[in-house]
C-alpha cells in the first residue's frame, strides 16, 4: 500500500498549511504603510504648525480647537499606521482596550477639570480681591 502526499487519508504529515498559530486577519506592516503613516503624520503637524505661525484665525480658541481636531486626527493615524490597531486585530479586543482606555482618561480630565474650577470658584471670597485677600488679617 502506498500512499501519496496529496492522498487526505495519508498518516503523514502535511507541512504546508499548518500556520495555525498566525492570525492572518489581522493589519501587515509594510513599508508603503509606514511611509503613508510617517508623511500623513508629518501634514497632520506643520498644518497646525503653519496656522499658529502664520495667525491665521483672530481668535486663540478657535486655533486651539483646530490643532485638537488635527492631534485626534494624528492619533488615528498613529494607531492605525504604526500600532496596527483596527476592529478585526486580536478579536476585536484592542478596541474594545482602547474605548476603556479613552472613557477613563475622559472621566478622569473632566474630573479633574470640574475640582479645579470649582475650588477656584470656592476658595476665594467673593467681595475682596485676591489682593485684599492676601492683606487682611
Amino acid at each position: 500500500m502506498t500512499t501519496h502526499v496529496n492522498d487526505p487519508h495519508a498518516h503523514g504529515h502535511d507541512h504546508h498549511g499548518h500556520d495555525d498559530e498566525h492570525d492572518e486577519s489581522g493589519p501587515h506592516a509594510t513599508f508603503g504603510g509606514y511611509m503613508t503613516g510617517f508623511f500623513l503624520s508629518v501634514i497632520l503637524t506643520a498644518i497646525p504648525f503653519a496656522l499658529v505661525m502664520g495667525k491665521v484665525f483672530e481668535k486663540p480658541s478657535t486655533t486651539i480647537m483646530v490643532i485638537l481636531a488635527f492631534g485626534l486626527v494624528q492619533i488615528i493615524v498613529h494607531m492605525v499606521y504604526f500600532l496596527h490597531m483596527d476592529a478585526k486585530a486580536e478579536g476585536g479586543w484592542n478596541l474594545l482596550a482602547l474605548i476603556f482606555t479613552v472613557v477613563l482618561v475622559a472621566i478622569t480630565l473632566t474630573g479633574s477639570l470640574w475640582v479645579m474650577f470649582h475650588l477656584n470658584e470656592n476658595m476665594m471670597p467673593h467681595s475682596m480681591t485676591p489682593a485684599e485677600a492676601r492683606v487682611s488679617p
